[in-house]
């Protein structure tokens, strides 16, 4: 299990403790896909497939497209029909959806909704349900369960009012966030570095304690602004790293690197041995090579993933 995860397996008395995720993503985010696994679940998987115990919205990540949670299983789609025959949804609508995986046609899907459908007790409702369910043929039998589609909530918030141009994307900022907190309960964070709010904006639309602070107050009033477009609210101060007294769990440290924030390695050590002193654990966002200087001011790197974007290149380096 990840260096961070925690916990997270939830518990139903009526259902097996097998969630199934379904995940897209381009070729160049395949690294920081697997780390976001790994942070989110323990493992990673090669395939567009992850089965896991631990149950998250599938909305928190920007690789993951649906959740199913599953209630029954059969090695054939008979057993399942037979296993979901008298299952009764009472209080609430529902629709059964096929997922894809593999070369069903749509057709095929259809009549395999209609044939899982029929055998609930309940009121079906095809286009406003309550309840969604789902059905698929994964790693060799069939599976049925509550299913969740993702949002694409990081998509929204590419739409603030402030931008920066050397800025995260919304997309890498929402698995760094995720990457740095799998489990939000009880964590205490902190962007020390926070910029125009890209990494905050995710974080808090998740639900996440944090606070952020900067050492150029120029851009503070869009940084608030940005936050506050989305309905959000967090702390955000005009400070120096160097000055924080509070301690953390963990820091999210984008490492100023425009030609207006040069920083000399003397100058990365002199704030990265800053947030070992304030914070339990850090996950850093680099262009630079940085390891030694990781080293030197007392961190242990854990991980690491590469986000690629064109020929531009970041390092994301999980670290403890």
């Amino acid at each position: 299990m990840s260096y961070f995860r925690k916990n997270m397996i939830l518990k139903d008395e009526n259902k097996l403790d097998t969630n199934i995720y379904t995940y897209t993503g381009y070729e160049d985010e395949r690294s920081l896909r697997a780390l976001e696994m790994r942070s989110l679940f323990g493992v990673e998987s090669e395939t567009n497939v992850l089965e896991s115990p631990i149950k998250i919205d599938p909305s928190r990540s920007p690789f993951i497209k649906e959740r199913i949670a599953v209630i029954f299983e059969g090695e054939s789609l008979q057993e399942l029909l037979e296993k979901v025959g008298g299952f009764e949804v009472t209080g609430e609508t529902f629709r059964v959806v096929f997922v894809k995986n593999g070369e069903e046609s749509f057709e095929e899907r259809r009549a395999m909704e209609r044939e899982v459908g029929l055998q609930i007790k309940g009121v079906a409702d095809i286009r406003n349900p309550q309840r969604l369910f789902a059905i698929m043929h994964v790693n060799g039998r069939w599976v049925f369960g509550d299913y969740v589609k993702a949002e694409s909530i990081w998509f929204r918030h590419q739409q603030k009012p402030h931008q920066y141009s050397t800025a995260l994307s919304t997309r890498v900022a929402r698995a760094v966030v995720n990457i740095a907190i799998p489990d939000p309960s009880g964590v205490k964070a902190i962007d020390p570095c926070c910029g125009i709010g890209t990494v905050l904006v995710e974080a808090l639309s998740m639900g996440i304690d944090i606070v952020g602070g900067d050492n150029n107050p120029q851009i503070l009033a869009g940084t608030r602004e940005n936050i506050a477009h989305f309905g959000l609210k967090g702390e955000v101060k005009f400070k120096d790293m160097r000055e924080i007294t509070k301690h953390y769990d963990v820091a999210i440290i984008d490492l100023p690197y425009n030609l207006c924030s040069v920083i000399s390695p003397e100058g990365q050590l002199e704030m990265l041995q800053s947030a070992r002193r304030f914070a339990d654990r850090v996950v850093v966002v680099t262009v630079e090579p940085i390891d030694e200087i990781l080293n030197r001011a007392g961190f242990v790197i854990v991980d690491r993933a590469v986000a690629k974007k064109g020929a531009f290149t970041r390092e994301v380096i999980v670290c403890g």
